[in-house]
């Protein structure tokens, strides 16, 4: 009875990380050394992202009623579960890379806001800038305008005084 107790509550702690994450992806990891997942773990960890290693019946009832129902059908084999609690493009950069150059560790599929993506759609999330950068780009468009009318406002006098200058010239001279 204790055993099945622990498991609703690791159900229930899952399905309330899923609730309030913005996307999830699932990875194959057998195969991948301890040294390798821990590398991992700590990359994962710097872009705030909670990565953990699933039993798939588990996943399966945490899913149930969030936006991850969609993953239901791809919890198959060893199953690593990646939740971005912010961006989903940094932890989508960080597992996309590793991916690429590890030999065992193999991307399944991922979640963003109830739709399942594809590998394809994961390394085009990878490539996307980051939130900051996109936020920073954002601003300056913003403030673009704001500075040109400046610019515009500060060479009309600039002008003025060029005209005066050159008659003060022409009438010295």
């Amino acid at each position: 009875m204790a055993d099945q107790q622990r498991k609703a509550q690791l159900v229930a702690e899952l399905s309330s990380k899923l609730k309030n994450s913005k996307a999830a992806f699932l990875a194959n990891f057998r195969g991948t050394t301890v040294e390798q997942s821990n590398d991992l773990r700590i990359k994962l960890r710097q872009a705030g992202v909670e990565y953990s290693v699933v039993k798939n019946t588990l996943l399966a009832l945490a899913c149930k009623g969030t936006d991850f129902e969609c993953l239901q059908g791809e919890l198959v084999g060893p199953t690593a579960l990646a939740i971005a609690l912010d961006d989903p493009v940094q932890p989508a950069k960080v597992l996309f890379e590793f991916a690429k150059t590890s030999k065992t560790f193999e991307l399944k599929c991922g979640a963003l806001d109830g739709n399942l993506l594809s590998i394809d759609d994961i390394e085009a999330l990878s490539k996307l800038p980051s939130r900051e950068v996109l936020l920073g780009k954002m601003l300056g468009s913003i403030n673009a305008p704001t500075t040109n009318f400046v610019g515009v406002l500060a060479a009309i006098p600039r002008s003025l005084v060029q005209v005066l200058g050159a008659i003060q010239e022409q009438k010295g001279a």
